[in-house]
């Protein structure tokens, strides 16, 4: 238990600074880019972004619903 719970610790203090790199570097990219291209450069990461959110959303959603009618 303890284990887990020590490598839970370590990848939530970890993780953010490996992503943060990748945040980095495409502000880098938009900023080097036109005012058109930055837009729709955001408007992609918003896309990609979506399906995941939706799929977490839905399932989380399911979840609360199943659970609240047990109690």
């Amino acid at each position: 238990m303890k284990k887990r719970l020590l490598i839970l610790v370590v990848f939530v203090f970890l993780a953010p600074a490996v992503w943060a790199q990748g945040c980095s570097m495409c502000t880098k990219t938009a900023a080097s880019l036109g005012a058109k291209s930055a837009k729709g450069l955001n408007r992609g990461i918003i896309y990609l972004g979506f399906v995941p959110l939706s799929i977490l959303g839905t399932i989380g959603a399911i979840w609360w619903k199943y659970n609240k009618n047990n109690s």
